[in-house]
């Protein structure tokens, strides 16, 4: 029996993409061993994003269509698409062309090999900036050492799981805050890796501001790491080191000099310390935020409506 290749291609605001993509996609698609399906993830786009993945899912029934009922976020439609997802193996991929089509067919060799997990890892990616990518390998370098999960630096968004490890993923991953491809190297199971180079984004601009980067950089962390819960103790050591430092230059300089004013210090001293516990307590405070988000056990998405799915 033939097997099928899930495309999962989330979308937000992408109407002036999504043909050139479709028409790219396909074409390669038409030419696998495999059968497909290509399943898009409309995140409440604001465009006419709707409007032509209808279209597209009328003139091709392997054309599969998902809309949420508001936009909630680029991890919760890939994760949509996972869970509709009926292939033996699973495609994540942006729509904006910059996940090059073109490494599908050296991605379904690697299934057929029996690798379970493949990271696509960018080598180059121009057009991001030099922001952007400085700031993605100072953030792989961050969370691999405060985190005991190794992730492979500038793994991306564009990745494949075999079927037995999207049913991992889809039955015991379904946090409300989370980091998918983090989760995808940290299942395990046999795991290889691919470098490509990212491609220039065909229309739009990017969804992810600076502000959106820090933010989910920050959860990701938290979501990895409880290191940082552990700088209340460091600072604390630190603070005793500091007071006993303090507390010999003192008296060493009330035996040379008589008694210091020392309020330069203490007003020093006062604001160093300060900034530290306020610093611990926005920390927990990140942390008591996440675990509230998944004890509420709200939707991850909400569909509104479906397009060939059975």
């Amino acid at each position: 029996m033939k097997k099928t290749l899930s495309v999962v291609v989330s979308c937000y605001n992408e109407e002036l993409a999504l043909n050139q993509f479709y028409e790219e996609t396909a074409t390669i698609l038409k030419k696998l061993s495999w059968d497909y399906e290509l399943i898009f993830v409309n995140d409440g786009s604001q465009d006419q994003t709707l409007s032509v993945l209808t279209r597209l899912s009328e003139l091709d029934e392997k054309v599969k269509m998902i809309s949420f009922s508001r936009n909630f976020g680029h991890e919760a439609a890939m994760i949509a698409g996972l869970d509709y997802s009926q292939g033996d193996g699973i495609v994540c991929m942006d729509a904006d062309l910059q996940h090059p089509p073109e490494y599908l067919p050296e991605i379904v060799k690697k299934l057929e090999e029996g690798c379970d997990v493949i990271n696509m890892v960018r080598t180059r990616n121009e057009s991001a900036g030099w922001f952007k990518n400085f700031a993605s390998a100072a953030f792989y370098r961050l969370i691999n050492v405060l985190s005991d999960v190794k992730f492979e630096p500038n793994a991306s968004d564009f990745f494949a799981v075999s079927g037995k490890a999207a049913k991992v993923l889809k039955d015991n991953y379904r946090e409300k805050v989370r980091f998918l491809r983090g989760y995808v190297q940290n299942i395990g199971f046999s795991r290889t890796t691919i470098e490509y180079e990212a491609r220039t984004r065909v229309a739009g601009e990017s969804k992810y501001s600076i502000k959106k980067l820090i933010a989910f950089s920050v959860n990701t962390i938290m979501c990895f790491s409880n290191l940082p819960l552990k700088l209340g103790i460091y600072a604390g050591c630190g603070a005793g080191v500091l007071g006993i430092i303090m507390m010999i230059y003192t008296i060493w300089s009330w035996a040379r000099v008589g008694t210091p004013s020392g309020y330069a210090t203490i007003i020093v001293l006062l604001c160093f310390m300060f900034a530290v516990l306020f610093l611990i307590v926005g920390i927990i405070g990140n942390y008591i935020a996440i675990l509230f988000a998944e004890l509420k056990d709200r939707p991850i998405y909400i569909v509104e409506e479906t397009k060939n799915i059975h």
